[in-house]
């Protein structure tokens, strides 16, 4: 075999192997960002001890989680997103640019997120972020094992975001 040959291997397999380590940060990053979305609650007025101000829907702090890579995105948002649908789509292009080795940043700048996670909403007792967290390794086990079985059924689920 020739040096050249072997070289060219050698960058093959490498470039093959971050690509690979690339799609298992997506994978893991859609996941947790839609378990995230759709583990945050929805206000309903019906619960509340005071009327709901009139034109209230419920669905802004879904609305609000934010992706970045490199540092985290600051304020809040101005949208509502019921089902969470909207929020997980909107977050798409940053998800599908993410490599390995940068740190992405899932964020709810929302005044009452900390209270949300504490537990102050019957929807989520138990918050959000620490629900997920505790499934991390799940969620990169998952990830590693459906890029070495080549993605098919695994890549279901995930049409939104560019791999």
């Amino acid at each position: 075999m020739s040096g050249g040959t072997f070289s060219a291997s050698i960058l093959a397999w490498v470039e093959k192997t971050k690509a690979d380590a690339d799609k298992v940060v997506r994978y893991a990053l859609m996941t947790l960002d839609a378990r995230l979305v759709q583990r945050s609650p929805v206000g309903d007025a019906s619960y509340w001890s005071s009327p709901a101000p009139k034109g209230y829907t419920g669905g802004r702090f879904r609305a609000n989680w934010q992706v970045s890579i490199g540092a985290p995105m600051k304020g809040v948002l101005d949208l509502v997103d019921k089902d969470g649908s909207a929020t997980i789509a909107a977050h798409a292009g940053v998800i599908g640019i993410s490599k390995a080795g940068q740190i992405q940043y899932l964020v709810n700048n929302l005044p009452y997120a900390k209270r949300l996670e504490e537990g102050w909403s019957r929807q989520a007792p138990h918050g959000m972020v620490v629900l997920t967290v505790v499934e991390w390794n799940n969620i990169v086990d998952a990830a590693v094992n459906g890029v070495k079985a080549g993605g098919g059924d695994f890549k279901a689920g995930f049409e939104a975001y560019p791999l």
